[in-house]
């Protein structure tokens, strides 16, 4: 893809600063932002909504780097703001660190011309000039940084729609999957959450004509999490009221449930929290659910199976990742095939499982802590978009063994029991032997799928803080096949030496 170039009217210094944002909400580390403008034309005021938006904090000091050259922040990646006014020759760059910058970081340059060749040539260039009642801004991308810029401006013009086209934007955070998110703080001090999660599949097809994404029924567009929010608020459970959508463009303007978490302020999970939160499952699974609900006007959205396929490609990611990264090679055919008919097995085991509603990431990062509510109302839920009609014990599963909190066998046991206690509570029939056996079943499905999807995120996506969860990851599979159903996977973990920690 060629440079394009595209125009902003900025009447205000006001909209030199939202433009700032739009471009921080763009940037990824590689990038290098050159300021163009005379003295006076805005550059600054653009550079510091950048920096404060990258940094999440509008009030931050950003000094002008005449005399330093180069001042860096730290955000979710280093930051490096240069002014060259006073640079003398181009190779003067190199001793301000200016490629060690790039590498790790993004850098944001004023007087770009002084830095000659040595300034990238795919570099995001902005030239601001005068344009009689204000300013105009010539922004000149290409590939990759073109098209993200293109979607940020996108969700301006989305927040415009919404009345809000004033409001400020600062990075959230980004999760395993391509969605992003941030907040946004309008003029009446109100503060929501933007939804980025353009439609698309995870990859190319890789069997039967179908992604990844299809076989696993993996949401691929904003529509589910629309329709399961709506459905879960109507059953008086707390998800976030959707303010705005454009189901096609993969954009929510959504309700801010909040920050806290389920951690003290030491990192050690709470008790009361995931008790509680172990209730609300519960509830959720008091009642069937139906596999058709609606998500807008004329848009319905069938909750897909979490059938027997979906639960295979998943725990196939330990063949193709997992097992590379623990051995050093390839699952040979013997190893794929073993693999196949111990989990086959297995899940025959599940045809007598309660089936309900699976939000399939009910976990830690997933729920937020209330305390000013009541009740279960103080949780509040915000990942669900993945949903699937299933063995409802893999909710369970996901809390009482939390991928990204260490839970000891101690506390599992006291969040299955406030589960198992509350669901006798609304159905004395309940069947408790049925469920441990589900739950066994469906907690070594999710930990194989997560060892090998934090390689992937490891390897191919190249995430590594995803590594350091690996031995939690191997603790709680270890906990899960103890199990006498899960003795054929017991035994091909044990047979390839998988889950002693080696390697790894």
């Amino acid at each position: 893809m060629g440079t394009v170039e595209t125009k902003i009217s900025l009447k205000d210094e006001d909209a030199t600063i939202r433009l700032g944002e739009d471009i921080a909400a763009a940037l990824r580390p590689g990038d290098a932002v050159a300021l163009h403008g005379d003295l006076g034309a805005g550059k600054t005021t653009l550079a510091r909504g950048l920096i404060r938006a990258f940094a999440g904090n509008r009030d931050l000091e950003v000094p002008s780097p005449t005399f330093t050259l180069v001042q860096t922040y730290e955000a979710r990646f280093p930051l490096s703001h240069f002014d060259l006014y006073r640079l003398s020759v181009p190779e003067e760059l190199e001793e301000l660190g200016f490629e060690e910058a790039l590498q790790y970081g993004a850098v944001v340059l004023e007087w770009p011309d002084k830095g000659g060749d040595r300034i990238p040539s795919d570099a995001i260039h902005i030239e601001l000039t005068d344009a009689g009642s204000g300013r105009e801004a010539a922004i000149r991308a290409s590939g990759c940084a073109q098209k993200r810029i293109r979607r940020s401006l996108e969700i301006r013009a989305f927040l415009e729609k919404a009345g809000k086209a004033a409001a400020h934007r600062t990075f959230l955070m980004g999760d395993a999957s391509t969605r992003a998110y941030e907040i946004v703080h309008d003029t009446h001090g109100q503060t929501h959450v933007l939804m980025n999660a353009p439609q698309q599949t995870d990859g190319p097809p890789i069997r039967n004509g179908k992604p990844y994404s299809q076989i696993a029924h993996l949401a691929e567009s904003v529509t589910p999490f629309v329709a399961i929010a709506d459905t879960l608020k109507a059953r008086g459970i707390a998800a976030p009221a959707i303010y705005q959508q454009d189901l096609d463009a993969g954009l929510l303007l959504i309700e801010h449930l909040g920050s806290v978490g389920f951690l003290d302020r030491h990192g050690a999970p709470v008790r009361k929290r995931y008790e509680m939160a172990a209730e609300l499952l519960a509830l959720v699974h008091r009642d069937k659910w139906p596999s058709d609900i609606a998500a807008a006007s004329g848009v319905r959205h069938q909750i897909p199976p979490y059938d027997r396929r979906a639960m295979l490609i998943e725990t196939e990611l330990v063949l193709d990742w997992y097992v590379p990264f623990v051995t050093g090679k390839q699952a040979t055919a013997a190893n794929q095939s073993s693999f196949e008919a111990a989990w086959n097995a297995v899940l025959d085991r599940l045809k007598t499982a309660e089936e309900n509603i699976v939000l399939r990431d009910f976990h830690s990062p997933n729920i937020i802590w209330r305390e000013d509510r009541e009740g279960l109302d103080r949780l509040g839920i915000i990942d669900f978009q993945d949903a699937v009609i299933g063995p409802a014990a893999y909710d369970v599963a996901s809390l009482a063994q939390d991928a990204r909190v260490t839970i000891s066998p101690e506390l599992e046991a006291q969040i299955v029991a406030a589960y198992r206690g509350k669901r006798l509570e609304f159905d004395g029939s309940f069947d408790t032997e049925k469920f441990d056996e589900a739950y066994a079943i469906m907690a070594a499905q999710r930990n194989s799928k997560l060892l090998g999807i934090f390689v992937r995120l490891d390897r191919r996506d190249g995430k590594p803080a995803y590594i350091a969860h690996l031995p939690r990851i191997r603790d709680y599979l270890n906990r899960s096949l103890a199990h006498p159903a899960l003795e054929p996977m017991r035994q091909w973990y044990d047979e390839l030496g998988l889950l002693n920690g080696k390697n790894s």
